[in-house]
């Protein structure tokens, strides 16, 4: 069990700052579990949405963010909230951060595919269908979370620290190696995910180039300046959510030693990975036309189902009534 003296060190929120991180999570979390549920169960409806590998490389996303919702807000909340003199067992705790850490890396890694995705429908016009079947999608999901809980595990299988002074400032048990590892990995794709989108926007104004030089007298629609800027937005968001988080885990990979008001900061700031798993299916997916359409769909079959079922009641009752 991990004793008082860890306790003082990991868990150092007063009353007012629990309180306030608590209403953050309280109110973020649902609105994130309705979204991204509500996209898994269009998705998982929907024989054509299935079937294309970009909706299922959504659903990848949507699933981890469900996790995380979920996961993060207990494991978050029962740390920073716990009054007892005792904290978590090392096998448990880890246990609860691998599952946390595990799902973001998945939202992540869903992210870096569906980049990877786009820029491939992109370039490779001609060929992309052939090359990415849905077969081909789902074993590189399975490949993502593989890859996911292996990297998040790691600590539970035995990369980790057991004095309180040897470890990380900001997680208990946690080896201040691991987290510059995981943190260096989670940078690479977030710049990689950058790099995608940047191609995207140069190859969409590379194409306006040469149709504008074709048809001059054409007024067109400029796409890539829309795709900058909708890549913009998206890239800020994911970078505004994502490097406080990473900045205080690299400042205590290198060993810098953390203040209490360095890890009340960092607290506050892992909530913009919440954040993060609530704004992704604004940004990603429910601004596809294919999956507001199959929503749409799905909500009007639901209530005709309803009405059907209601009408069969009436007669049902009504022929009750008149043999009576």
């Amino acid at each position: 069990m991990m004793n008082s003296s860890c306790k003082n060190v990991y868990t150092v929120l007063n009353y007012t700052e629990k309180v306030a991180i608590s209403t953050i999570c309280v109110s973020i979390t649902p609105l994130s579990l309705l979204v991204n549920v509500l996209i898994l169960v269009v998705i998982g409806c929907s024989r054509n949405l299935r079937k294309h590998p970009s909706y299922l490389f959504m659903g990848s996303l949507a699933l981890a963010d469900t996790i995380a919702c979920s996961c993060y807000t207990i494991n978050f909340l029962e740390f920073h909230l716990s009054e007892s003199d005792n904290l978590l067992g090392k096998t448990e705790y880890l246990l609860k951060l691998g599952g946390v850490t595990m799902a973001f890396t998945g939202s992540v890694g869903s992210l870096l595919v569906m980049a990877a995705d786009r820029y491939h429908a992109i370039y490779k016009v001609s060929t992309y269908k052939v090359l990415l079947t849905r077969k081909r999608a789902f074993m590189a999901i399975v490949t993502l979370w593989v890859m996911a809980a292996l990297i998040s595990f790691l600590p539970l299988m035995g990369w980790n620290c057991q004095p309180c002074e040897s470890c990380s400032s900001l997680f208990p048990y946690v080896d201040r190696y691991y987290l510059a590892f995981f943190a260096s990995l989670v940078l690479v794709v977030i710049v990689l995910i950058l790099v995608a989108y940047a191609l995207i926007v140069w190859m969409a104004h590379k194409h306006e180039a040469n149709m504008s030089a074709e048809h001059p007298e054409l007024a067109r629609m400029r796409v890539d300046i829309h795709l900058a800027k909708t890549f913009s937005c998206v890239m800020l968001i994911l970078l505004v959510c994502w490097l406080p988080v990473l900045s205080f885990m690299m400042t205590d990979a290198v060993g810098t030693k953390l203040l209490t008001p360095e890890k009340k900061a960092f607290a506050f700031c892992s909530t913009l990975c919440l954040l993060n798993s609530g704004i992704n299916p604004l940004l990603y997916t429910l601004r596809c036309r294919e999956l507001r359409a199959a929503l749409k769909s799905l909500v009007v079959e639901n209530n005709a189902s309803r009405t059907l079922q209601a009408t069969h009641s009436h007669n049902i009752l009504t022929n009750l009534a008149i043999q009576t």
